[in-house]
């Protein structure tokens, strides 16, 4: 969720469930944008929270990940236990969001986490605008962030994507969640593919009306995109396995060798 830090008092409350083992967030009722499961906090639940993770395919030891959108807590939770090694910022807007932090056991800022109370795309823009053309340090971007009409044009504007570049390393990956159906979302991949000079790719329909959408900043000005993009988009076209079904049978793998390999911390 993004949009100004200063959120109106009219905005209706975050609505939280729990019916046995499972703890959802909603900010329109019918709408879960996150799920937890008591007995593993630390699992992704939904379709759309595991197709995120395949970001790991293209950026598989992390040391800096930088999320938009906290939410009920589904990704931080599972980057910091899957990725040892990376630190995790959080830039979130609601108050009231961030003071569901123990209902959805999002463990406390420490050395590994924080979690901001801001706009981030505000934070964004400020955080290069010293040194514009200086390469930041974030190895992988989240963007998983809705109000209550769908993406903030803030959240997919060509500026925005240009400051997302900029936050990331050579070689960095953004993700981000846009659902097919928003009348930005045609718009809004224009725009991110021009921020990333094309280096962008997907996997069909990987999360149902959700697209989760790749880009990788050039690890030189120039460059051709990486090995595994090149994959992804040229040589599977952007279809993954070439069906649905077979794309979210990938998450749960990529997922499931993330908990095999071993944990450097």
């Amino acid at each position: 969720m993004s949009a100004s830090p200063d959120q109106p008092p009219s905005l209706p409350p975050p609505i939280v469930t729990t019916r046995g083992d499972r703890r959802t967030l909603e900010f329109t009722p019918g709408d879960i944008q996150s799920e937890m499961r008591l007995s593993r906090p630390d699992a992704l639940v939904l379709p759309y929270a595991r197709a995120m993770m395949c970001f790991a395919l293209l950026a598989p030891r992390p040391r800096h990940i930088l999320m938009v959108g906290l939410g009920g807590g589904s990704l931080v939770k599972f980057c910091r236990r899957r990725f040892p090694r990376a630190r995790i910022t959080v830039l979130e807007v609601r108050a009231d969001v961030i003071a569901l932090r123990a209902q959805f056991q999002v463990p406390p800022d420490d050395a590994r986490l924080r979690v901001l109370h801001c706009d981030a795309a505000d934070w964004l823009a400020r955080a290069g605008a010293g040194e514009p053309d200086a390469p930041g340090d974030v190895d992988v971007l989240l963007v998983d962030g809705f109000d209550a009409a769908g993406l903030p044009p803030a959240l997919a504007s060509a500026g925005f994507y240009a400051h997302c570049r900029r936050a990331l390393r050579p070689g960095g990956v953004l993700v981000a969640n846009i659902f097919t159906y928003d009348p930005a979302y045609v718009s809004a991949v224009q725009r991110l593919q021009a921020a990333f000079d094309g280096q962008v790719c997907w996997l069909s329909g990987i999360a149902g009306n959700n697209q989760i959408l790749l880009a990788q900043r050039p690890s030189l000005p120039g460059a051709a995109p990486g090995r595994a993009l090149r994959f992804l988009r040229d040589t599977l076209g952007n279809r993954g396995l070439g069906s649905a079904l077979a794309n979210r049978l990938l998450a749960r793998l990529v997922l499931a060798w993330l908990a095999w390999r071993p944990q450097r911390r």
